[in-house]
């Protein structure tokens, strides 16, 4: 918005002084963060009393957990928090018309719808297992099927790739190092010398050109299997205080770099990577979400006086993946999300070990010797006498490790 104001008054010739800041993406990314972390700071409080007064408080399933009764009535759907602090300073500071910001914002709004109705059946209907899981399910589809289909046919969705011999010495004439706007379905793969994958490449029997038209056949199920295993693996995570939101912060940091380098082609050129077109927008988006994040989790820590719930960590998932996915980056995820992939990994090894024990060897013996003493793994080492912050803060400095290495596969090739 302040963008916009800031090219109509120059377009009629008005020189505001220090308004010309706003063109800067990194300037507006800097006041979009620090914008969402005093509203996630400020009005965080508000919105947990509110909750308080209405009654949402978490109702906590006995699971032998220490602390765990303590816990009940603390409000949930802090979510809100998040959603309130990340939309305001985007509206603000993004050029809210590009493709990619509107992507993150049907994806932030249709994933904290689900997460809002599980929520609300929960604790306004009282119906303890809230929306059922095959809906759950439809709405992480419906979102993958929207952004698979934008990410294809949306024109403004475009790539330059480098030409492989390029060499330019002169840095203000950098373009000449690319080739020509793409419209491909092309990703990055992690740790790998020449380091880009086309989808259509899947399509191996077909010639390239019927291979390139029918190429969405392969994208979109990608897609929608990325945006439902990452959103299901935030939400596993949001188990104890600070874990979903700590990982998240860390995670959303890493593609808000990854944004700001992709849509600068000076940086795409010396990076030898991808230059994407109208990504540097995204920048603003990632890092706001980033404040809100950490603003929530200043209330969220342990002993946490909001959780997220649903509402929260749908969403949160959700954009990680949408994110990822826009910047090509979606074959990092198993590294970056590296924590969501082991929560979610441990409840599936654990449901698949118990199965097979209890077919083998009979029921008694599957409840006495399960894979892990529960799941997901932040109960095991529950279970195992570790304090919540000592699980939160080790899975977190894991977390920084993980982002790291990703970081480092941007020269790593």
């Amino acid at each position: 918005m302040l963008y916009y104001l800031y090219e109509y008054l120059t377009d009629h010739g008005i020189h505001v002084p220090g308004l010309g800041m706003l063109k800067y993406i990194s300037f507006r990314a800097g006041m979009a963060v620090l914008f969402s972390l005093i509203i996630a700071l400020v009005y965080g409080k508000r919105v947990i009393n509110y909750l308080r007064t209405k009654q949402m408080g978490e109702l906590v399933r006995d699971l032998g957990l220490d602390g765990q009764k303590q816990k009940e009535g603390t409000p949930t759907m802090g979510g809100l928090i998040i959603i309130l602090a990340t939309i305001i300073p985007v509206l603000l500071f993004t050029r809210i018309t590009n493709i990619y910001i509107v992507l993150l914002l049907v994806s932030m709004f249709w994933m904290g719808a689900i997460g809002f109705l599980d929520d609300y059946l929960k604790k306004i209907k009282k119906n303890k297992d809230g929306l059922s899981g095959k809906f759950k399910v439809v709405g992480q589809v419906g979102l993958g099927l929207i952004v698979g289909i934008t990410m294809y046919f949306h024109p403004e969705i475009t790539v330059k790739r480098k030409y492989a011999d390029a060499k330019v010495v002169n840095r203000n004439n950098v373009e000449q190092n690319f080739m020509p706007t793409e419209k491909i379905t092309v990703s990055t793969v992690p740790f790998a010398k020449n380091n880009e994958f086309d989808y259509s490449g899947i399509l191996f029997w077909m010639d390239d050109k019927d291979a390139h038209e029918w190429a969405w056949i392969v994208f979109i199920p990608i897609v929608i299997f990325i945006v439902t295993a990452v959103s299901n693996g935030a939400n596993i995570t949001d188990g104890i205080d600070g874990l979903a939101a700590g990982t998240s912060a860390i995670i959303l940091l890493t593609l808000a770099l990854f944004a700001y380098l992709s849509g600068n082609i000076i940086f795409a050129d010396y990076l030898n990577i991808m230059f994407l077109p109208n990504m540097g927008e995204t920048t603003i988006f990632a890092v706001a979400m980033v404040g809100a994040v950490i603003g929530f989790f200043w209330y969220n820590t342990y002993p946490a006086q909001v959780f997220m719930g649903d509402t929260g960590s749908l969403m949160l998932g959700g954009v990680i993946a949408v994110l990822a996915i826009i910047l090509r980056k979606e074959l990092l995820i198993p590294v970056l999300c590296g924590i969501f992939l082991i929560e979610n990994l441990s409840v599936m090894l654990q449901v698949i070990v118990f199965k097979y024990r209890k077919k083998k060897y009979g029921l008694e013996y599957a409840q006495n010797n399960r894979l892990f003493k529960m799941s997901p793994l932040h109960h095991h080492y529950q279970k195992d006498g570790f304090h919540e912050s000592k699980i939160v803060n080790r899975m977190i400095i894991i977390g920084v490790i993980l982002a790291i290495v990703c970081l480092i596969t941007l020269k790593m090739r």
